[in-house]
C-alpha cells in the first residue's frame, strides 16, 4: 500500500511551547549531570587533602581536572539553553500579546460596525419631531388641568381694596353680635310678674301676737 499510494512526509510544525518544553528538559539533564559531577569533584578534593604528593595524589588531581572540564562544558551548554528558553518564552509572551492585541482590534471593529448599523437606523428629524410634539401635548395638559381647576363662583377680577374693606366689616359685625350678646345676658327677663321674695326668719309666737294686737 505505501508503494502504491506513498506515505505523507509532512509532520505537524512544532510550536514554540513544544520548543521551549523540549529545551527545559534537556536543561534539567544537564542540572542532574553537573551535580553529579559536583560530587565527584569533591570526592577527588577529599582523597588529595589525605595524599601526600607523588603519582597517586598526581592521578587523582588529573581526574579531577577532567570532570572540572567536563562540568564547565555542561555549565556553558546550560548557560546556552537557559538563553534560548528565555528568548523563546518572551517570543510566546509577544506572540500572546498580539494575539490578544489582534482579537480585541477584531472585537472593537465588529462593534464598530454593529454601532453604525444599530444608529443608521435613528432618524434624528423623527426624533425632533417626537421631542416637539411631546411638548405641545405637555402644554395641552397643562390648559385642560388649568381649565377643569377654574372656579365659577369667584370673579375673575376682584379688588383688593374691595376685599379688605369687607373683611374689615366682617370683623366689626362680629364684635357687635359679641357686644349685644353680653348686654341681652344683663337685661332683666320679661316673664317676671313680681318681684321676688325675700325669705325671712319665722317670727316667734309672741312677737307674732304683738303684731295681731
Amino acid at each position: 500500500m505505501n508503494r502504491i499510494f506513498g506515505t505523507s512526509s509532512q509532520k505537524p510544525k512544532a510550536s514554540l511551547q513544544d520548543a521551549i518544553n523540549a529545551t527545559d528538559a534537556r536543561s534539567a539533564t544537564l542540572e542532574v549531570k553537573i551535580k553529579k559531577l559536583d560530587g565527584e569533584l569533591a570526592r577527588y578534593k577529599d582523597q588529595m587533602s589525605k595524599l601526600r604528593n607523588g603519582p597517586g595524589k598526581n592521578a587523582i588531581q588529573q581526574r579531577a581536572l577532567r570532570t572540572l572540564k567536563q562540568r564547565k562544558m555542561y555549565e556553558s551548554q546550560l548557560a546556552q539553553l537557559q538563553q534560548q528558553t528565555f528568548n523563546m518564552e518572551s517570543a510566546a509572551m509577544t506572540t500572546e500579546n498580539l494575539r490578544n492585541t489582534m482579537a480585541t482590534v477584531d472585537a472593537m471593529r465588529l462593534a464598530n460596525k454593529e454601532m453604525k448599523k444599530q444608529y443608521g437606523k435613528i432618524d434624528i428629524d423623527k426624533i425632533e419631531n417626537t421631542h416637539y410634539e411631546m411638548e405641545d401635548l405637555l402644554e395641552q395638559a397643562n390648559e385642560i388641568q388649568e381649565s377643569l381647576g377654574r372656579s365659577y363662583a369667584v370673579p375673575d377680577e376682584l379688588d383688593e381694596a374691595d376685599l379688605e374693606a369687607e373683611l374689615d366689616a366682617l370683623q366689626l359685625e362680629e364684635e357687635e353680635e359679641g357686644a349685644s350678646y353680653l348686654t341681652d345676658l344683663n337685661k332683666v327677663p320679661d316673664f317676671v310678674d313680681e318681684p321676688p321674695v325675700e325669705l325671712h326668719d319665722t317670727p316667734a309666737p309672741q312677737e307674732a301676737a304683738r303684731i295681731t294686737s
